[in-house]
C-alpha cells in the first residue's frame, strides 16, 4: 500500500509540475516594463487585452513617456505604476496620477480604440506630466492642471509627435478659456474647469514668453520646471507653493513666477491675447494656422512650440 501511494504522489507531482510548465505566466499577459529617461515604468493591466491591443498600449506609453523625458531631460520619477483598466467601447479616459505612498497613474483603455485613437490622444501625457511637479495645496490645484494642460502639447511636439500648427492652433482656440470672468477671483480662488485648467496654462504661457524675453531666449519654463525636479520636487513631496516657484525662479536665475503669481493668484488678471498672438506671429483664420516670422516674438514662439 505504501508502495502504491509513494507511485500516486510521484505521478501528482509530475502532472501538477507539467500543468505550471504548460500553462503560460499571467504576470507576461497583466504586466510589462519599461525603462526611459532614468526611470522605471511598470504597466499592470486589470484583465489581459488582446495581444494587438496591449502592443498599442505599451507602444503608447513608451511614446508619452519619451515626450515628458525630452521635455524635462529625465523622467519625471525613478519609478511609476501605471495601472491600465480595459473595457468596452472606444477612447481612452478616466486618467488620474497620484503620489501618496509612490507615483502611480490610473488610465481606462476601451477595447476598441485604433491605432490612431492613441496616436492623436493626450491623456497619458498629460498625466505624466503631473509626476514633475510637487503635490501643492487644494486652492492651488490649477498649477498643476494648467501645468499639465501647456507641457503636455509642447512635449509631444518636441519629440515629434505633434505639428506646431496644431499646438499653436489649439492654444490660440482654447486659451480664452482661462480669462477671468465678471465676478472672478484670482486663480487661487476661482475653481471652475476653464480657470483651474486653461487658467493655469496660461499662467504658463505668459511665464514661458516673459522668462524668454528677459534672457534673451536662452531660458524658458522648462528652465524652472527642471529646477524644481534637481530639487526633489515631483508629485512624491508636498511643498507650499511659493517653494515650488521660488525654486524655479532660482533655476532661471529671475522671479518671473514668483512676480506673476502676485499679479495672478489672487486678483483677476488678464493678458491681452490678441496681442500676445500677434507678437508670437501666429495667425488663426477660418481654423488654420500661419505664422509670421517677422513678429517682434517669433522666435520666442520658435524656441516654445516651433513653427
Amino acid at each position: 500500500m505504501t508502495v502504491i501511494n509513494g507511485l500516486l504522489t510521484s505521478v501528482f507531482c509530475l502532472l501538477t509540475s507539467a500543468f505550471f510548465f504548460l500553462v503560460p505566466s499571467a504576470t507576461a499577459e497583466d504586466a510589462a516594463q519599461l525603462t526611459i529617461g532614468g526611470g522605471r515604468i511598470d504597466i499592470e493591466f486589470a484583465s489581459p487585452p488582446a495581444p494587438p491591443l496591449r502592443k498599442m498600449i505599451v507602444d503608447w506609453i513608451n511614446t508619452a513617456a519619451r515626450s515628458v523625458s525630452t521635455y524635462y531631460e529625465k523622467y519625471p520619477v525613478s519609478h511609476v505604476d501605471i495601472e491600465v483598466d480595459v473595457h468596452d467601447g472606444r477612447g481612452i479616459d478616466s486618467g488620474r496620477a497620484f503620489g501618496s505612498e509612490h507615483a502611480h497613474i490610473q488610465i481606462a483603455v476601451g477595447r476598441s480604440t485604433s491605432a490612431a485613437d492613441f496616436m492623436d490622444d493626450w491623456t497619458i501625457t498629460h498625466e505624466m506630466v503631473h509626476l514633475a511637479f510637487p503635490s501643492v495645496s487644494r486652492n492651488h490645484h490649477w498649477i498643476e492642471e494648467g501645468l499639465a494642460t501647456y507641457v503636455e502639447p509642447i512635449a509631444r511636439a518636441r519629440a515629434g509627435n505633434l505639428t506646431p500648427e496644431r499646438i499653436w492652433g489649439d492654444m490660440v482656440k482654447s486659451m480664452s478659456q482661462g480669462l477671468p470672468e465678471k465676478g472672478d477671483r484670482g486663480l487661487d480662488f476661482t475653481h471652475t474647469w476653464g480657470r483651474t485648467y486653461w487658467g493655469g496654462a496660461l499662467f504658463c504661457l505668459v511665464a514661458d514668453v516673459e522668462i524668454r524675453k528677459r534672457t534673451g531666449n536662452r531660458m524658458g519654463l522648462e528652465d524652472g520646471l527642471r529646477g524644481i525636479l534637481k530639487a526633489g520636487g515631483n508629485i512624491e513631496v508636498d511643498w507650499p507653493l511659493v517653494r515650488a516657484l521660488k525654486t524655479a525662479d532660482r533655476a532661471t536665475g529671475i522671479p518671473v513666477l514668483e512676480e506673476l503669481y502676485e499679479k495672478m493668484g489672487a486678483t483677476p488678471f488678464a493678458p491681452d491675447l490678441d496681442q500676445l498672438w500677434k507678437d508670437l506671429g501666429i495667425k488663426y483664420d477660418a481654423g488654420k494656422v500661419s505664422f509670421d516670422d517677422s513678429a517682434p516674438l517669433a522666435a520666442v514662439r520658435k524656441a516654445i512650440g516651433g513653427g
